[in-house]
């Protein structure tokens, strides 16, 4: 890991003001950690505020929403981003888990009040309540439509909902132990889902079925990514023709990220092992960046990119902290990446960008969701933040050489 920044959570509301002061610091592999300060001077007429830093650390760039700051003695350099709305009333307790629909007008988020809800992400207002689970909701998905909700629960039921009145004419039962997580097969005349029991399972919506197991790991599956996997790629040949309520599984590669710390590919439509990858602690998360690279987030904080070609070692891993990786987005040529400590960066595939989204103090970010140039994230203090980026991408100057292995 090399040198990276860190700045107060709340340095946006305490730098609009003159004379507002708030902490900085840069934390140096093998060295002591350097400490400083940020300081508004003055506000412009524009609102924009004048802010400097103590010794050893440079303002480079300020927007009513942004700071980039670096450390030049140690080639260390940071763009800093604040909400540009915050959501405090969708829910009264932590938010575990979010999405945006396809049109970007609304949000399903669920969370440990025991709620799901549908809400409109203009203004966070409250739309639809989606009752039917027993116990803790764990994940919730838009359908491509942006009409229809799949939920996964402890109470190990796959549910779907209309977003529209909140009726529930779905519910898939067969897993023996809570839902960690869903995903949607093309248009979503399908569906697959990952279980504390190990396993995975494809779903026919219209009949309430399970087609297949596609997957038994014998280790609590705690998430899932389905994506196109390049033609390069053998998935194997189906045993048996697939049945005629089997939809758009061919082709598709289903991920599975393992407790056991393993990340393991398996074919949807043949349900053929395709490969597997041991990592250094427990995987949470995983995500498709293309159709042969892709993702897996370990409870250490590290994230690996593999390429399928050859999964066996990684393209690198990068580790930007050490606490759990909680969830991994792809978003435009890169991706985002929420943490247990409340981190929350935007990464650029070729790792030359990155920008890290403020406001969380220290609250792990349970989920990122992303809309064109819009990014939510979820957080135990209860809070949804909406990042806006349209002005920033093109400004984005950070430029680190990541701790590759």
């Amino acid at each position: 890991m090399n040198s990276r920044l860190f700045v107060q959570s709340d340095c946006f509301q305490v730098l609009k003001k003159a004379e507002g002061e708030a902490w900085l610091s840069c934390k140096i592999p093998g060295k002591p950690t350097l400490y400083g300060s940020l300081k508004c001077v003055a506000v412009g007429s524009d609102g924009v505020p004048e802010i400097t830093a103590s010794e050893g650390f440079l303002v480079k760039e300020v927007t009513k929403k942004s700071i980039l700051v670096s450390c030049p003695e140690e080639n260390a350099s940071s763009k800093f981003v604040a909400p540009y709305t915050t959501f405090s009333r969708v829910h009264h307790k932590s938010i575990t888990c979010l999405d945006i629909s396809s049109g970007g007008g609304l949000g399903v988020s669920t969370s440990t009040d025991g709620t799901m809800k549908i809400w409109q992400t203009n203004n966070g207002e409250p739309r639809r309540i989606l009752e039917g689970h027993v116990y803790d909701v764990n994940c919730c998905r838009f359908f491509p439509s942006g009409l229809v909700v799949l939920s996964g629960g402890m109470d190990a039921q796959v549910k779907i909902w209309s977003a529209e009145d909140g009726s529930c004419p779905v519910t898939l039962k067969g897993h023996k132990g809570g839902i960690l997580d869903v995903a949607i097969v093309d248009r979503g005349r399908n569906v697959v889902s990952s279980s504390r029991d190990g396993t995975a399972r494809l779903w026919d919506c219209g009949k309430s079925a399970c087609l297949a197991e596609v997957a038994n790991c014998g280790s609590p599956v705690n998430g899932i990514a389905l994506g196109n996997a390049d033609n390069t790629i053998n998935l194997g040949s189906p045993e048996e023709a697939p049945s005629e309520r089997e939809i758009g599984t061919e082709g598709k590669l289903l991920l599975l990220a393992r407790e056991d710390g393993k990340l393991q590919g398996a074919s949807l439509q043949s349900r053929q092992h395709v490969f597997i990858y041991a990592g250094s602690d427990a995987m949470n998360c995983c995500a498709f960046l293309s159709s042969v690279h892709v993702l897996a987030g370990s409870q250490d904080g590290n994230i690996y990119r593999l390429d399928l070609r050859n999964p066996s070692t990684p393209v690198n891993t990068v580790h930007l902290s050490g606490a759990p990786v909680l969830s991994l987005v792809p978003f435009r040529e890169g991706y985002a990446v929420s943490q247990g400590d409340g981190s929350c960066f935007i990464i650029q595939q070729d790792m030359d960008h990155i920008i890290e989204l403020v406001g969380a103090d220290c609250d792990p970010i349970y989920k990122v969701a992303c809309s064109e140039k819009l990014v939510y994230t979820c957080c135990r203090d209860g809070i949804i933040r909406k990042y806006q980026l349209s002005d920033l991408w093109t400004l984005l100057t950070y430029k680190p050489t990541m701790g590759g292995k």
